[in-house]
């Protein structure tokens, strides 16, 4: 994986998305087409959800992936669920650190949503690229063939602007080249097979302490609100904010995290979220994992903490931390785009409504 920084860079220096119309299509070809019917959806459209037989699209949107064993290990723990793996043309492909070209990786994943054969998407890794997909994506085809899309970290650029263009509600959970653990699999099953509109709370194992020490939760403003669940990666966040590929933050709960991240560049970016508007139009903030985003030893770094009292105790609204979703082995699959209640006390976030038809 590319690291954040390098991940902002290129972003800079793509020369910004040029700019799409709400209404403004465009297929693999790169070549944009007027799609009238598509544009910032308010209304939330549901996918259907997973059933056992079901064939999964598998197709990397960003960084390659070196090692093929990765996707042998996703075929068979997909087999071992019941399901059929179909990968992408390109999955196999590099372009520097890129799965193969841009025009190449869009390709894919329009080609997965216009396939009545695949009824569900999974991304298999992130790093950086999603992004320089989305002015050649074929909307008209997602909006017309609503599927589940899952992934994290680059993956985020996917998710929000799915939502943003069609109202999709998307899924944040692990990558396909992620860990299939236990945890991890039960998450996928209850969101995205079962409907559940569940609870997400981080287990208390004591099984090897006095007391739990592994996924603390910690209260950063106390209290309970509602509204729909939005967010992901806070790098990828940024380096789409201004585009129409993000969606109305007003009255969401707004999740983030990160990894190898040094704390001026987390304060830099939510800064840039404050100054765009964003933080000021949230009714609660969960904030999850930043893997080795420590101060290191320099001279008067601020710590995570501190920069989420600067910049989210700030807001007065309910927020915590340690929710369990980031670059971590064990994760929940959370969807974007429903309902949810937080709750900054208990530190749990709890789904209003089905996030599958």
């Amino acid at each position: 994986m590319i690291s954040r920084r390098q991940a902002i860079s290129a972003a800079l220096l793509s020369a910004v998305v040029p700019l799409m119309g709400p209404a403004d299509a465009a297929p693999a070809s790169g070549k944009r087409q007027a799609s009238p019917s598509v544009g910032r959806r308010s209304a939330t459209v549901k996918p259907p959800r997973i059933v056992a037989g079901d064939t999964i699209g598998l197709m990397i949107p960003s960084s390659a992936n070196w090692d093929p064993i990765d996707i042998d290990i996703l075929l068979e723990a997909l087999a071992a669920l019941g399901l059929k793996g179909k990968l992408g043309r390109h999955v196999y492909d590099r372009y520097g650190y890129l799965a193969g070209r841009d025009a190449d990786r869009a390709a894919d994943l329009n080609d997965l949503f216009r396939d009545p054969e695949v009824k569900a998407i999974h991304c298999i890794r992130g790093g950086w690229g999603a992004a320089r997909l989305l002015p050649l994506l074929d909307w008209a085809a997602i909006a017309a063939n609503p599927k589940i899309l899952i992934g994290y970290s680059d993956i985020t650029a996917l998710l929000l602007s799915l939502h943003a263009k069609t109202g999709l509600v998307t899924f944040h959970g692990p990558n396909g080249a992620s860990e299939w653990n236990r945890t991890n699999v039960e998450w996928l099953q209850r969101i995205t097979w079962n409907g559940e509109a569940a609870t997400f709370a981080n287990p208390k194992d004591t099984s090897d302490t006095i007391v739990p020490s592994d996924d603390r939760t910690r209260t950063i403003t106390p209290g309970k609100a509602r509204g729909k669940l939005l967010g992901g990666n806070l790098t990828v966040l940024t380096a789409i904010l201004g585009s129409p590929y993000v969606p109305d933050f007003t009255d969401s709960i707004l999740f983030l995290e990160d990894v190898q991240e040094a704390p001026y560049r987390i304060d830099r970016m939510l800064v840039q979220l404050k100054l765009a508007g964003v933080l000021d139009q949230v009714k609660g903030v969960v904030w999850g994992t930043c893997s080795k985003c420590d101060p290191g030893e320099g001279f008067g770094s601020l710590t995570i903490p501190d920069i989420l009292n600067d910049h989210v105790k700030s807001l007065g609204v309910p927020a915590y931390y340690g929710a369990m979703f980031g670059h971590v082995s064990r994760q929940f699959t959370l969807p974007v785009g429903v309902q949810v209640e937080l709750d900054a006390d208990a530190g749990t976030l709890t789904m209003l409504e089905s996030a599958v038809s």
